[in-house]
C-alpha cells in the first residue's frame, strides 16, 4: 500500500511540474499599422490583455505588405485588418497561413466628400456645380486605395473636375481653409476620422456603386493562434470598438494628445465596459 501511495505522490509531483511547461504563453506579439483608425484599436486590445495578465509587445507598420510578411514568418502573432476591400489582396495571397479570430469595429467608409452647408447629395451633382468647387477635388497621397477608387469614379461619372494629387495634410489644410470660409470644396475623405467630427463633413451618394461599400476590421492571427492560445483569443474576442470611439480618440490626438494618452483616457472613461469585456471564463 505504501509503495502505491509512493508511486501516486511522485506521479502528482510530477504532473504537477510538468503543468508550467503546458501553460499558455502569456505574451502575444501584435502589430499594427500606423493608421488613425487601427492605432486605438491596438491601444484598447492591448490595455484589455493586459489587464488580464498578458504582456503585449507591438510593432509599427508603415503599409500592409510588410505587415502580413510579419504575420506570416512569425515575427508578430496578430494584428487589426479590414480584409474585406483594404487589404483584400493581401488577406488571399495569404489566408491558408492566417485565421480570422474575431471582428473589432465595422464601418470604414471612403469616397469623396463635402462639407453639410453645401447644398448636394450626390456625386452625380458635381458636374452642375464644378465652378463652385473650383473644379477640383482635392486627394490625397497618390497610389492609395482611396485615390484609385476616387480616380473611377471621375471615370465612372464623367466629371469634369480633376482629381488633385497631394497629401493628407494638404487635404486637411484645403477643408480647414474653406470651412473657415464657408466655400465650397470636394475632397476625399474616409470614416472614422477626426475630421468628420471637426469640419462637420457628409458624403456624396456613390449610386453607381464605385466606392467599396463599410467595410469591418477583424483581428487576424496565424493559422492556429486561437488553439494555442485560447484565452488571448477570448478576450481579443471580447473587444469591439465602434467607429465614433475611435474618431473621438484621434479628435483627443488632433488637439494635442499622444495617442498612448487620449487612449488612456478612453479606456478609464470606459472602465466599467473593460470590465465586462474581461470577464470571460478562466483558462
Amino acid at each position: 500500500m505504501r509503495r502505491l501511495f509512493n508511486a501516486l505522490l511522485a506521479g502528482a509531483v510530477a504532473l504537477g511540474l510538468a503543468a508550467p511547461a503546458m501553460a499558455q504563453d502569456k505574451t502575444i506579439k501584435m502589430g499594427t499599422i500606423i493608421w488613425e483608425d487601427l492605432t486605438p484599436i491596438t491601444g484598447i486590445t492591448k490595455k484589455v490583455l493586459e489587464d488580464k495578465g498578458f504582456t503585449v509587445e507591438v510593432t509599427e507598420f508603415s503599409e500592409w505588405g510588410i505587415a502580413y510578411a510579419a504575420l506570416t514568418k512569425g515575427d508578430i502573432q496578430v494584428i487589426a485588418s479590414q480584409t474585406d476591400y483594404v487589404a483584400q489582396d493581401y488577406w488571399n495571397k495569404n489566408k491558408n497561413r492566417l485565421e480570422k479570430i474575431s471582428p473589432v469595429s465595422h464601418g470604414l467608409y471612403q469616397a469623396i466628400a463635402v462639407p453639410k452647408y453645401v447644398p448636394i447629395d450626390s456625386i452625380e451633382q458635381l458636374n452642375d456645380n464644378a465652378d463652385k468647387f473650383g473644379g477640383k477635388i482635392i486627394g490625397i497621397e497618390p497610389g492609395s486605395g482611396l485615390m484609385r477608387e476616387a480616380a473611377d469614379a471621375v471615370d465612372a461619372y464623367g466629371l469634369k473636375l480633376q482629381l488633385i494629387e497631394g497629401s493628407t495634410a494638404g487635404m486637411t489644410a484645403a477643408l480647414k481653409s474653406a470651412v473657415d470660409r464657408q466655400d465650397w470644396i470636394a475632397v476625399t475623405l474616409w470614416e472614422p476620422t477626426w475630421m468628420a467630427l471637426k469640419f462637420d463633413t457628409k458624403f456624396l451618394a456613390d449610386p453607381k456603386g464605385i466606392f467599396a461599400p463599410p467595410q469591418g476590421y477583424y483581428w487576424i492571427g496565424q493559422k492556429g493562434f486561437s488553439e494555442a492560445n485560447p484565452e488571448a483569443r477570448e478576450v481579443i474576442a471580447s473587444v469591439y470598438v465602434p467607429l465614433v470611439d475611435i474618431a473621438r480618440i484621434n479628435a483627443a490626438v488632433n488637439d494635442g494628445k499622444a495617442m498612448d494618452e487620449a487612449v488612456a483616457d478612453w479606456t478609464a472613461l470606459h472602465e466599467d465596459l473593460l470590465k465586462r469585456w474581461e470577464n470571460i471564463k478562466s483558462y
